[in-house]
């Protein structure tokens, strides 16, 4: 059995997403044999991300400063506004290196079960942001669920107004994937964004 202070790390580490005590203790272990070239880095990492974090103003993203590095870009096209749940949605997209432009992080969806209403979320923000910036194009980069989809009607509705164009990504079956394994939704969806070739 491991000490107080390995079990209370082990604690902290199983609440991390897709991590149970046993992925935790297996963590724990590995850190704790690997201390210099593991634990020690980990833990200046750690302090440097918690002394210098901070939420850009701007777009809602995380950076060491703000407004973040994707916001004071002069290379990134600023016409053009990715619209995101949240930051792990902006890292997605900022790992494939495809969108130039930059992004507005919403913060959450709309949805009555949850209690998240429009007032929320970082809507008010958006709206001003396109009147101000002269954004041209929007791009509704929202999850295919149910709140995911209110939430881009909702928006449409809002921005409607603006003067930007607004777009979705495309979803559906995706590239290489079978029938046969497509869950009934996502064929629904697919057969709704069916396009003319």
């Amino acid at each position: 059995m491991a000490g107080q202070d390995i079990e209370k790390l082990i604690k902290v580490v199983a609440k991390l997403p897709s991590l149970g005590t046993r992925s935790a203790r297996r963590i724990v272990l590995q850190l704790i044999k690997k201390r210099e070239t593991l634990l020690l880095p980990l833990i200046d990492a750690l302090s440097q991300v918690a002394e210098n974090i901070k939420t850009c103003e701007i777009c809602g993203n995380y950076d060491t400063s703000s407004p973040c590095s994707i916001c004071s870009s002069a290379l990134r096209e600023s016409h053009l506004l990715c619209v995101v749940q949240d930051v792990a949605d902006l890292w997605a997209m900022e790992r494939v290196s495809l969108f130039k432009g930059k992004y507005h992080v919403l913060g959450g969806v709309l949805s009555a079960l949850d209690g998240v209403a429009p007032e929320d979320l970082n809507i008010d923000s958006l709206v001003e942001r396109i009147h101000k910036e002269g954004i041209t194009e929007v791009i509704l980069a929202l999850p295919a669920t149910v709140d995911g989809q209110i939430t881009s009607h909702y928006l449409v509705s809002r921005l409607k107004d603006s003067g930007a164009k607004i777009t979705t990504l495309a979803q559906g079956i995706p590239m290489g994937a079978e029938l046969d394994y497509m869950d009934e939704g996502t064929l629904q969806l697919a057969l709704n964004s069916r396009k003319l070739l």
